[in-house]
């Protein structure tokens, strides 16, 4: 039996933060020395494209998420790193998908669904401001998945409805044009600790600006860090974990051991500036090392292209001989 593939892709449109260790990148990696598992990871910056016109910002964050696999220890000689815009067969697989895909499925989309809702709500057109890019962004995403036919793909709870787009997409070509396709999995965390909070104790997300961001200098970390919203409890006042932002970062770093140790300080009345000066010390400790590793990166792009061309040439030669198969499947053949 074959390596199970897994495919993770994070978006190129900000600065990575805690919650993408947390949530993608830590995992995904430890994930990757597996000996059953294939891994693939990608910059996913044609979907960048879908919200941000900021070429600037595009280009910083490329650098910045590539800079960040790395410092992390991805092994890219078990992985397949590789930037999406350097895999042209994704982009033909897109328009293969696309013309198998029903636009009652795209109307369904989420964020395509929120986009109207908001629209109809101020009292403008239905598809005021809505791109092609975000109305597709559901095919571009199963063609990221079926070029490597991949079985796994991590995501969070609100991308479960693409993988399920993807599995009918998928269904639709096979059924079209004989199989082809595995159908993928969303692989969703079990509990919440994936879901790290942000600065005001909702999701941290760039979106919601309260995020801390993950290679930040010692300084802007502890300084993030005293940001964090807490109630007015004083110092000796019982204070429960449960709902606090502090004891949510801290227990995403820290040891079962450590954690029980720190329940039992929040129920001693610890003070709010000696827990953040807790958690501060423990992501500091784990982020020193990588954090020394991704300066070196950022200041070496060049290393860093490198390692992404030869991950891009692994990877088309896997979807170029896809892409073959499926010109053939649907018609596109030389005469000769």
């Amino acid at each position: 039996m074959g390596k199970e593939i897994v495919l993770t892709g994070i978006t190129t449109s900000g600065t990575p933060h805690l919650g993408n260790y947390v949530g993608a990148i830590r995992p995904a990696i430890e994930a990757s020395h597996r000996e059953d598992t294939e891994s693939f990871f990608f910059l996913a910056d044609y979907h960048a494209l879908i919200k941000c016109q900021d070429p600037e910002r595009v280009k910083q964050s490329r650098l910045e998420i590539a800079a960040t696999w790395l410092a992390c220890g991805l092994d890219t000689d078990k992985a397949t790193f590789y930037r999406q815009s350097d895999i042209p067969e994704i982009t033909e697989l897109n328009w293969l998908l696309t013309c198998v895909t029903g636009k009652g499925l795209m109307n369904r989309a989420h964020a395509y669904k929120a986009s109207v809702d908001e629209n109809v709500a101020n009292g403008q057109d239905p598809d005021y401001g809505v791109t092609m890019g975000l109305f597709c962004y559901p095919v571009l995403m199963a063609a990221d998945i079926l070029a490597f036919n991949a079985n796994k793909v991590p995501v969070g709870r609100d991308q479960i409805q693409h993988i399920e787009m993807a599995r009918d997409i998928a269904a639709r070509f096979n059924h079209l044009f004989g199989h082809h396709f595995v159908l993928p999995e969303a692989v969703v965390a079990e509990d919440d600790s994936a879901i790290l909070k942000g600065l005001d104790g909702r999701k941290m997300s760039k979106s919601y600006n309260n995020t801390i961001p993950l290679f930040d200098t010692e300084k802007k970390l502890k300084k993030g860090i005293n940001k964090i919203v807490t109630n007015l409890l004083e110092p000796g006042e019982p204070k429960d974990p449960n709902g606090s932002t502090v004891f949510d970062i801290y227990k995403a770093f820290a040891t079962a051991e450590q954690t029980a140790e720190m329940r039992q300080k929040f129920a001693d009345g610890i003070a709010w500036g000696e827990a953040k000066k807790e958690l501060f010390e423990l992501i500091n400790g784990q982020l020193a090392e990588p954090r020394e590793k991704y300066l070196e990166l950022m200041a070496n792009p060049a290393e860093i292209e490198a390692v992404l061309q030869a991950g891009a040439d692994k990877a088309r030669a896997r979807a170029r001989a896809l892409i073959a198969d499926l010109r053939n499947a649907v018609g596109l053949v030389n005469f000769v």
